[in-house]
């Protein structure tokens, strides 16, 4: 079996659970942004819940499928039609050989997640199916998707029509977003008054929101605490000897504008990261468009941890909901 594109939208990847164990080598762990919509989707078609799925953002895909198949819609709000007909998301339904996917403007959130029975059957790179462009790894062809590409489908079978997640399980953020911060190595770099002024600001996204990483502004800039730049830093306060920079950090260039590192960004670089997203609230991060207020909280590593756990428990409720 296989997926016609027909209409690609404004950006349509093949995603897993992403390529973990060559972050140390430049290579990010990638995969799909909001992960809980990608396992959720998978699960409602009877997949394994990291199987390979499509991610679209802001414009969902036109697709004609080529045999009959359970297929399941999760993520950002926006309506789903099946030959012009109107589909509930967070719900497995069939379709049959020669019928259409399309969708209507997105309402809230900014991924959308589609799972078919089977999975994605492109090739595995380095483990993973999932798309990483800047390094040609994964999706179609090391690319995105584009009218015209036959995506191939494992075997899968039907699942019963109406599987469903419960409204309390499906996580999105409001539109007013707030991120919970764990503070990091470089913190120290910064004033007291300044630490204190980024978690009382309220900040929004900037157009610059992409699987790299999502900028922000609207918050006041930072002051750095005087030092003798080391040897290698830059002239720059923000600049430091390049340094790691794990999952979810948080740079700001110059002290102005922060930026949140998602799923296909870099692992090092020259600037101070201040800390970072907590793992339970990345997901939230991948669903924010462009505009939306976003105010940070600090957190300790206790909260962080009990945050981890809380999303956890939601992934069992969720399996639990559908056996």
């Amino acid at each position: 079996m296989a997926l016609k594109i027909l209409n690609s939208g404004l950006s349509t990847s093949i995603q897993d659970l992403g390529r973990p164990g060559y972050f140390h080598i430049g290579i990010p762990i990638g995969g799909a942004m909001d992960r809980l919509a990608l396992q959720s989707a998978n699960m409602l078609v009877g997949n394994d819940a990291g199987a390979a799925g499509l991610e679209a953002v802001f414009m969902g895909p036109e697709i004609e499928f080529t045999q009959d198949a359970s297929i399941a819609v999760t993520g950002a709000d926006i309506p789903i039609k099946l030959d012009g007909e109107l589909r509930e998301a967070w719900k497995s339904f069939n379709v049959k050989a020669g019928q259409k996917l399309s969708f209507d403007f997105l309402k809230t959130g900014a991924r959308i997640y589609i799972a078919i029975s089977g999975g994605i059957d492109t090739p595995i790179a380095l483990g993973s199916r999932s798309t990483y462009t800047i390094g040609a790894l994964g999706g179609f062809e090391g690319r995105n998707l584009a009218a015209g590409d036959e995506v191939p489908i494992g075997n899968g079978r039907l699942v019963p029509e109406g599987r469903t997640v419960p409204e309390a399980l499906r996580r999105m953020p409001e539109s007013s977003a707030e991120l919970r911060v764990l503070p990091g190595l470089y913190w120290h770099r910064i004033t007291e008054q300044s630490g204190k002024n980024f978690f009382d600001d309220e900040w929004k996204v900037a157009p610059e929101a992409d699987r790299m990483g999502y900028r922000f502004r609207g918050g006041r800039p930072l002051d750095f605490v005087d030092r003798n730049q080391p040897f290698g830093a830059g002239s720059d306060p923000s600049n430091i000897v390049d340094g790691c920079y794990s999952y979810g950090s948080i740079q700001v260039p110059g002290g102005t504008e922060p930026i949140i590192l998602h799923r296909d960004a870099v692992s090092g670089g020259g600037y101070f990261t201040l800390g970072a997203i907590i793992s339970a609230d990345m997901d939230f991060v991948g669903q924010l468009q462009p505009h939306t207020s976003v105010r940070f909280r600090r957190v300790d590593m206790k909260e962080a941890l009990s945050a981890r756990k809380e999303r956890k428990d939601i992934l069992t409720k969720i399996t639990e909901a559908l056996a």
